[in-house]
């Protein structure tokens, strides 16, 4: 891991390699890339473009711009200032140098510019169907998440389930974010979880190669609940399109109800006690405001 540098990227030939770089992930098609023009102005006037070199060679980058939450229709809303949050966008990491940390790194570093530029929450989002990505932003970083936006990208063509996304909030300055970036995060297991009554609403059916989705049981009242999706979303997909789409219209149902009923997404954990890898969010009720924030 150390011999890969973080470093921001301003030249154009940089930029000019990040653009090739999302055509390994987003494809050819130029509605799916950011282009250089763009990313330079995004790194030129308060965002940034941050590259992972192995070398001369880039293998991941990650950029952001300064935003803000506000509801531009809300005349009482407060002044956007107060409001301010980086928005992080398009982190890739070459499938060869995945499972480096190089993707915690490059989150790190924009954790450094959001403290530089006195902003507490960056925030972003992903597909909520896989657990790698969960591991990293939740169990890794520290940072919740109280909103499921069906369809966020808005599509009308294609598959706009594919586009179901969970909006991650990182309060880079909280104690628990501070505690991940030491090393001190969280060690609790699936166990440990159930021995404090964490129910698993949805508990999966193991069938063959893949689990199946079992209907929610009713949202429950206890402090904590555990909510299960596949361990390897990606694989299940490739091999069985039907059931990977039974598990996102699932999620979208499960995921809508514990945020109805006040849970917020605070860890998350991976078990192999029963001989198969299980993945699982956990959920806590009402986390408190004073948790995410200070």
């Amino acid at each position: 891991m150390n011999d890969i540098r973080i470093q921001r990227l301003l030249k154009a030939a940089q930029l000019d390699e990040v653009v090739e770089l999302q055509k390994t992930y987003w494809g050819q098609d130029a509605g799916n890339l950011v282009p250089r023009h763009m990313l330079y102005s995004l790194a030129l006037h308060g965002g940034h473009v941050l590259g992972a070199y192995d070398d001369e060679k880039l293998v991941g980058f990650v950029m952001g711009f300064i935003g803000t939450d506000i509801d531009m229709d809300d005349r009482h809303a407060r002044p956007a200032m107060a409001n301010l949050l980086i928005m992080s966008k398009r982190m890739v990491v070459l499938s060869g140098y995945r499972g480096r940390s190089i993707g915690y790194r490059l989150k790190l570093a924009q954790r450094d510019i959001a403290m530089k530029q006195a902003i507490r929450l960056i925030t972003w989002t992903f597909d909520p169907l896989l657990a790698a990505n969960a591991h990293l932003n939740i169990r890794k970083l520290g940072a919740v998440a109280q909103v499921f936006s069906a369809n966020y990208f808005g599509l009308t063509k294609g598959d706009p389930l594919r586009s179901d996304r969970l909006v991650i909030e990182w309060w880079v300055t909280q104690q628990r974010v501070k505690a991940r970036v030491r090393g001190a995060g969280s060690q609790l297991t699936l166990q440990q979880y159930l021995e404090v009554r964490a129910p698993i609403v949805n508990r999966a059916i193991a069938a063959g190669d893949w689990l199946q989705p079992r209907p929610m049981t009713a949202a429950p009242g206890s402090t904590f609940a555990l909510m299960e999706i596949p361990s390897d979303f990606i694989q299940l997909e490739a091999a069985e399109r039907g059931l990977a789409d039974e598990w996102r219209w699932h999620i979208r149902e499960v995921f809508t109800q514990l945020f109805a009923a006040g849970y917020i997404i605070t860890d998350f954990v991976s078990d192999d006690s029963t001989g198969r890898w299980r993945s699982y969010y956990l959920l806590s009720h009402h986390f408190d405001e004073v948790h995410r924030q200070n």
